[in-house]
Order: structure tokens, then sequence, then C-alpha cells
């Protein structure tokens, strides 16, 4: 009894009740949704800094971070703009001599002025006058480099004014404080599958001894986020195939009519989803189905067509995107639909940014039913929205319809019918088991008026040429896309590089060119601003992190340009090359690669010979290797704490074995373990 008042108390406990964090603290903690201590431990690291042995100079790769030692050769210099000093050094050891550079840190010129055997540890660029390390960690003398050597060091999602040593103190004290008899899994289930204990497990992640103890650690922590997702994921099953179908909905004429219509033939896979989407929405229960579709391969068309035949049978239908701008495009092109074809419904926008009294307006057309059809994003199911009838609502992936959002949509009226929509080719063996709770359609044609998109996979000695390639393409009227990884220690130093990365490229191409960068530190409103005006071509090149990766559709652009290739997965590489071949123009994807691995050019060359997500995705699965996990996050689908549905394949599968075993005998197991009875609530 005492274990468990210890466990509630952690995770009620405010983070504030540490020591040292007081109520500035506190707030920032906040903005990373991080309230109580149970919050704070269970924060995982974002990635780690794995402290090596130093390399000579001479083997310092582009594209990779490394340590090396070396004397400081020659007079500190600092020069740039008052806001954005830099800072240059140069290196060397008996290999070679390495220029060195850091971002606003004039500062620093007063230690390296002492001169001296130094040690850096840092990610090696090439810049125009060859490579550079950028903003490397310094140990002044070496021998402090001693300290770390060998050594993880946890890297954690940090937010402007506060540091990753502030948020490792917190953790540390946090961990101190856990119940050490706590375990929240079965025991038959963690030594089947030979699963660490949890306490180890939980103080592994944060600060494991070596790479092999963080593996463990890991697979412990992911089984148990996976098994918990699949738990809910049955118990949502059973719930929807429990729903009466509250608004049956019949094919529409006028649906049929508007289809006769259109210059393009439906392709066989779009009329089979279709079909089986009509047959669901015309059924006994609530429909729950997911439509899988490539990019390019016409999902909306399909959603359309289904929201048709809903405001047609009566009743209104919601498109929920997951950002504004992607939500207007939406509704413009279904306005422009019905305006051209002359369908008689009326269309809603529903966003965060309108104005109260815009909102208000919207409001009152939504619950008189004088609008059938309503495209948005989560402001769809905001408290004030009132449903006149709402029997269909089509979401994507990236708003994965779960428990909260049914019961927030159920609350407004009956149960809908839902459809989610993904572009993310999973293969069907745990498409099965991630969408356990829906049916399941797949749209594998794609229109026959696609222009395939040429790919190219190259190394940065092409960077020159491809520079030119784009100019081309700028001149021809069409814009292009950058997309950089840019992980680095520090969140300011991912923005600054992609804010340098424009920079460069700017006066790369020359003033006649509209360069802006987008990264995740932005505001929305500034995104959505930017992503608006490389929508109208008033941007020709968009230098991006992987932000980009839903958000925009635009016809016009048709040159992906993708720095670094081989720190990504194959299958988010393929989501990104989505973004182009959306026109009717020629397109061109360029995955540059600063990697010289075999093994690198083997996995990126399955995209320079294939255009087809699902065959890309199962090459994926069989490529990825442990050693991958300490590079960026490769999927981010279903945006899991840790899991990755394409890295941790094998133990979604094991996982989803391990739900039938204890769902077999859940009185018994549900006794001990109570924290998984109504699993459902960990679906958001």
């Amino acid at each position: 009894m005492v274990c468990a008042k210890v466990e509630i108390m952690i995770e009620l406990t405010r983070i504030k009740e540490l020591k040292g964090i007081g109520d500035k603290t506190e707030k920032l903690f906040g903005r990373l949704g991080i309230a109580t201590v149970g919050d704070l431990v269970r924060y995982y690291p974002r990635g780690y800094d794995v402290y090596d042995d130093p390399v000579p100079i001479s083997e310092a790769e582009e594209g990779s971070v490394v340590t090396v030692t070396g004397a400081i050769f020659g007079r500190v210099q600092v020069s740039g703009t008052r806001n954005m000093q830099v800072t240059t050094i140069y290196v060397k050891d008996i290999t070679g001599t390495l220029k060195v550079i850091w971002f606003r840190m004039p500062f620093l010129r007063n230690t390296l002025a002492k001169g001296g055997v130094i040690t850096l540890r840092g990610r090696i660029v090439n810049r125009k006058s060859g490579i550079v390390m950028e903003h490397p960690e310094i140990f002044y003398p070496s021998a402090k480099y001693e300290e770390k050597l060998h050594t993880l060091q946890p890297v954690y999602a940090l937010t402007a004014g506060l540091s990753n040593n502030a948020v490792m103190k917190a953790v540390q004290q946090a961990l101190m404080e856990l119940d050490l008899t706590k375990e929240t899994l079965p025991d038959e289930i963690r030594l089947k599958y030979k699963l660490a204990e949890y306490n180890y497990a939980i103080r592994g992640i944060h600060f494991p001894e070596d790479k092999e103890v963080f593996y463990h650690v890991r697979e412990r922590l992911v089984f148990e986020e996976f098994l918990e997702f699949i738990l809910a994921l049955r118990r949502l099953k059973d719930s929807n195939e429990k729903e009466q179908n509250h608004y049956p909905v019949k094919k529409a004429p006028e649906t049929a009519a508007f289809l006769s219509q259109l210059p393009y033939e439906l392709t066989g896979a779009q009329k089979k989803v279709a079909e089986e989407i009509s047959a669901d929405m015309a059924g006994a229960s609530a429909m729950s189905r997911l439509v899988q579709g490539d990019v390019g391969s016409g999902k909306t068309i399909v959603a359309v067509l289904a929201l048709m035949d809903t405001a047609f049978s009566g009743y209104q239908g919601a498109l929920m995107a997951p950002t504004e701008v992607l939500a207007r495009q939406h509704y413009e092109s279904i306005t422009n639909l019905f305006s051209q074809y002359g369908i008689r419904l009326g269309a809603e926008l529903l966003t965060g940014s309108m104005t109260a009294k815009e909102k208000r307006e919207a409001y009152g057309r939504i619950e008189s039913g004088e609008v059938q059809i309503i495209v948005g994003t989560h402001a769809l199911i905001q408290e004030k929205v009132n449903y006149k009838n709402l029997a269909l609502v089509v979401t994507d992936e990236q708003h994965r319809f779960g428990v909260k959002q049914r019961e927030a949509f159920a609350r407004k009226g009956g149960v809908p019918h839902i459809l989610v929509m993904s572009a993310t080719p999973i293969p069907r063996t745990l498409a099965i088991i991630l969408y356990g709770d829906l049916d399941i359609s797949v749209i594998d044609e794609l229109p026959a008026n696609r222009l395939p998109i040429k790919n190219c996979v190259v190394d940065t000695g092409y960077r020159k040429t491809a520079y030119t390639f784009m100019k081309n393409q700028v001149k021809e009227g069409r814009q292009c896309y950058v997309i950089c990884p840019m992980v680095e220690e520090s969140e300011h130093l991912e923005v600054e590089n992609v804010m340098d990365y424009a920079q460069m490229l700017q006066d790369e191409l020359g003033e006649a060119v509209g360069v802006a960068c987008l990264h995740g530190r932005m505001k929305q409103a500034e995104k959505d601003d930017i992503m608006e005006r490389f929508g109208r071509n008033e941007i020709q090149v968009l230098v991006s992190t992987t932000v980009i990766e839903v958000g925009i559709d635009v016809p016009n652009a048709t040159v992906m340009l993708v720095e670094n290739a081989e720190r990504f997965g194959l299958a988010q590489l393929h989501q990104l090359r989505g973004r182009v071949g959306r026109g009717r123009h020629q397109s061109y994807c360029i995955f540059m690669s600063a990697s010289r691995s075999k093994e690198t050019k083997e996995r990126l060359d399955i995209l320079n010979k294939s255009n087809d997500g699902f065959k890309i995705a199962s090459e994926d699965l069989k490529l990825r290797g442990p050693g991958d996990l300490f590079g960026i996050r490769q999927s981010g689908l279903m945006d899991f704490r840790l899991g990755d549905v394409f890295q941790d394949a094998q133990l979604l599968k094991k996982a989803n074995e391990a739900a039938d075993l204890l769902l077999n005998n859940e009185k018994e197991w549900l006794k001990k373990f109570p924290k998984y009875e109504g699993t459902s609530s960990v679906i958001i």
C-alpha cells in the first residue's frame, strides 16, 4: 500500500517541488508538456551524444559528428554582422588542418587566443572553402574530454530559456524518488520476451551506461508503449462494432452525375475503395475505415465523393486537416469543384486563426445546417462548435482518431462515420496491427496522367550542379524545396543552420530568386504565411526542416533537394518526395548524401530505382539496423514517445502477440495490473 502511495505522489507531484525549479522554470517545463514529476521521467531524450575516440583530421567526413584533437593554428578571427558574428579558428594535427567556426559566440576569442592543444566535438559540413566543423563543443585542456569518453549523454528537446543541463539535473532528482518496487508488466510477459525491469529501464533510457544498455532498456519501454497502444485499439474496435449506424448514407445520383463530368476517370483502385466506403456508410454499423494510398494516388477525390453522398443524404460531413494552410487548400479545392460543376452544397472553413466574429458566424451556419461540408483543423472539435447532424468525419493519420475525439463528436450528436486517410506506405502486416480498430482499404494505383518523378542519388560534389539546375527550373517558372535534417545539440543551432543555409543559397542563386526558410521553432502563423506565399509563387525556393512533410500542396513545385539524405529513413524520404510531382510538369528529386559507406549508397539507391512507396517501405524494414537509433527520428508515424513503426517492426509484432495472450486471460492480469484497465485512454 505504501509503495502505491509513493507512486501516486510522484505522478501528481508538481515539478516545482524539485530542488532548483522556481515559478519561471516551471513555466518553461510547462511549454514542453511537463507539469509533474511523472511527466518528467517519461520525457525521454530525443537522442544521445556519443563520445567516441578522436579521429585524425584527415578522416573527418562531411555530415558526421566527430571529435578531433589538434593545435590551434594562427590567430582567432571574429567577423560578420552584429546579429550573426562568426568566430573562426584553424586546428592542425599531423594529418591535416581543419577550419572551425562558432555562431554568435565572440567571447570565445579570449579563451581560444591562449593557443595550445584543444579537443573539439562537432558536425562536419561542406562550405565553399571546403569542409568546416560548425559550432563544436570545446574541451580545453584536452584532458577534459577523457571524462566523457565512451559515454552517452542524453540530449532533450528544449524550449527557449531551458538548457539541456537543467533538464538533466531535474531528471536525475526525479529518478531518485522512484518507487523501486514498481513493475508494470506481468512477469510471464516480461520473461517471455526477455524485457528489462521497469525501474532499470526508466533510469537506463535517460542515462545509459553504454550502447548495449540503451538498446536493452529502450526495447522494454517501446514494447510497453506498443502494448498499451494495441490494447487500446482492441477496446476501441470492440466499442466500434457495437455502434449502430445512426446515419445511413446512400449513393446520391448527384454524386454520380458529378463523377461522370470529371475530365478524368477514376482508377480501378479508387472505384473499389469508393464502393467499400459506400457499403460501410449504408450498413448496420458506423463506419471506421482507413484508406491507405501512396502520395499522388488520388485519396482526396474519394473522400470528397463520400462527403457529397453524406450531404445529399441530408447530413453534414467534416474534413479535418493537419495545418491551416492545407485546410484552406482543401476548402478552396472543394468550393471550386462545386462551383465548376454546379453542385449546390454549402461548404464552410473553420480554423483557429479566424477572428471571433468569423468563428461566431461560422458556428451559426454549422448549427443551423445551412452548410453541409465543414473543412478545418482541430477547431472542428472545439466545445463551441455544434453540428446539426454530423454523419461523417474525414481525418488523416496525423490526427489519429481515438476515444477522446470520438467522444467529443458523439457529445455533439450521434456517432459519426470515421474515414482516416494515410499517405504513409506501411506494409499490410504492420497496418493491420497499427490500425486494428479500422477496416483497411488500399489505393494501389497511380492515375495514368501522373508523370513519374525522376530521381538521382548524388554526393556533395554535385551540389553546384544541383543549384544550377534549380536556378534553371526557377527561370522556367517552377519552384523548389530544399530539406535539411539539422538535428544538433542545440535547438537554437537547428534554426541558425536552416537560416544560414537559406542565406547561402540566396547568395548562390541571386537576388532575382526568392528564398525563404521554414523550421519548427516558428510560430504557426509565421509558418502558414510562408507556406501561403510559397503557394502563390512569391517564394521560389523554400529551405525547410521536415515540418514541410505534411502541410501544403504546390503543383508548381518540381524540384526536391534533400541534404544529408542518409540521415532519414527511406519511408520518410519517400514522403518528402511526395511534395513534388503534383502538377503537369516533370518533377525531380535529388537525394544528396555525405556518407561514403556502401550500405548507405545501396539503401538510397532503392529510392533511385522506385517511386512505389509500399515497395520502398518493405525494403526499409529489411535494411534498418540498431545503429540507426542514434540518428534522427526516422518516421514519426503515430507520434509514439519512443517507438518507431519501421525501426521497431519486430517489437510491434511481439507486442501484438502479447496483447493476444493478455486478453485471453484478461481478468487475472487486470487484478494485478489495473493500469491497463480502460487502456483506450492512451489514444489521443
